[in-house]
C-alpha cells in the first residue's frame, strides 16, 4: 500500500502541468487571481523581459515576468528539448531499464518524452516537464504530423508507394490512415503519419514483404531534426515554441468545435454546415414555441386564464 501511494505521488510530481498564458502564469504563482492579473496587464503594470505585456501573451522559458516591479517566480522552470535519439536508447522513464532515455539525456530537471520512438529507431524525440503539452501533442484526433525517412532492404516500385499511401491493414480490424509518401531514392522514402500505432512503419513495410533497415524521425509538427548531431539535444527556440503552441491551440479549438457539432441533431440531407444551421434553427423554433414570443401583457392574460 505504501509503495502504491509513493508511486502515485511520484507521478503527480512527475507530470507537472505548466501554464504559460501570462494571466495563468501570474495567478498560479499565488500573486493574485487570473481576473486581477488581466486587469494588471491591461493597466500596463506587467512586463516580460522589460517590455510591456499584452493580454494573451505567453511566458516562454528563461523570460522574466514582473508585476509592479515584483518578479514572478515559479519553483519549476519549464523545459522543452529536442533530442536526436540514437538506436539502442529506450523511450521510457523506467529507471530500471539500463538504456532509458532519462539517464541518457541526464538533464538537471526531471523530464519525460513526448510519445515514443522505437529502441531500434533513431531521430527526433521531444522531452519536457510540461504534462499538459504531452496530452495535446499525442491526442490522436488532432492529427498531428510526424515525418520519417525510411531505408529498405531493397529497391521498391510505385505500387509499393501507392499501397503505403492508401493505408495498410497491419492486423485484423486495424488499417492505417492514408498518409503522405515521397520517393527519395531507389530504396529510401519519406512518410508522414498522423497516428502512432506501435511499430507502424515497420509493420506496413512488412505487409509488402520489405524489411526496414533504418528508420529516422526527422520532424514532429513544426519541430525539425535539422543538423542536430546523433545523441545530442538542444532547447527549443522561442520561435519554435510559439509556433508549436499556436498549432496546439488551433487543434484544441477545432476539436472543441467537432465535439459541439457532434451534439447537434443531424439533418437528414447531410452533415455539412447547411444541415447544422438548419438544425440550430429548428432548435430555436422549438425553444420559442415553449417559452412563447408574445407581448408581456398577452402572456400574463394567458397565465391568469390557466389559473
Amino acid at each position: 500500500m505504501i509503495l502504491y501511494l509513493c508511486t502515485i505521488l511520484n507521478r503527480l510530481y512527475f507530470f507537472q502541468k505548466m501554464e504559460y498564458r501570462l494571466n495563468k502564469f501570474i495567478s498560479n504563482s499565488g500573486y493574485c487571481s487570473r481576473r486581477e492579473a488581466d486587469k494588471l496587464i491591461e493597466a500596463g503594470n506587467v512586463t516580460i523581459n522589460g517590455k510591456r505585456a499584452n493580454l494573451g501573451d505567453r511566458v516562454l522559458p528563461r523570460q522574466t515576468v514582473k508585476v509592479n516591479g515584483y518578479q514572478i517566480i515559479h519553483d519549476i522552470e519549464p523545459v522543452y528539448i529536442a533530442l536526436n535519439k540514437p538506436q539502442g536508447v529506450t523511450s521510457t522513464t523506467d529507471m530500471k531499464d539500463p538504456d532509458n532515455i532519462i539517464d541518457f539525456v541526464a538533464h538537471e530537471y526531471r523530464i519525460f518524452p513526448i510519445g515514443r520512438l522505437d529502441k531500434d529507431s533513431q531521430g527526433l524525440i521531444l522531452l519536457t516537464n510540461d504534462g499538459d503539452i504531452v496530452n495535446k501533442v499525442l491526442r490522436s484526433e488532432n492529427n498531428h504530423e510526424k515525418e520519417y525517412l525510411v531505408t529498405l532492404d531493397r529497391a521498391y516500385d510505385d505500387a509499393f508507394l501507392e499501397g503505403m499511401a492508401n493505408g495498410v491493414q497491419i492486423t485484423e480490424g486495424v488499417t492505417t490512415r492514408k498518409c503522405k509518401v515521397e520517393r527519395i531514392s531507389s530504396n529510401v522514402f519519406k512518410i508522414t503519419l498522423t497516428q502512432g500505432i506501435n511499430r507502424q512503419i515497420r509493420r506496413m513495410c512488412e505487409y509488402f514483404n520489405y524489411l526496414v533497415i533504418k528508420l529516422e524521425r526527422v520532424r514532429v509538427l513544426n519541430i525539425k531534426l535539422g543538423k542536430l548531431g546523433l545523441g545530442n539535444w538542444r532547447d527549443l527556440t522561442h520561435a519554435e515554441l510559439n509556433d508549436l503552441f499556436d498549432i496546439l491551440d488551433k487543434s484544441e479549438g477545432l476539436s472543441a468545435k467537432k465535439q459541439k457539432a457532434a451534439k447537434l441533431p443531424q439533418h437528414s440531407t447531410g452533415y455539412g454546415k447547411k444541415a447544422r444551421r438548419e438544425a440550430e434553427k429548428n432548435q430555436t423554433r422549438v425553444s420559442n414555441k415553449r417559452i412563447g414570443k408574445q407581448r408581456p401583457e398577452k402572456a400574463m392574460r394567458k397565465m391568469k386564464g390557466k389559473k
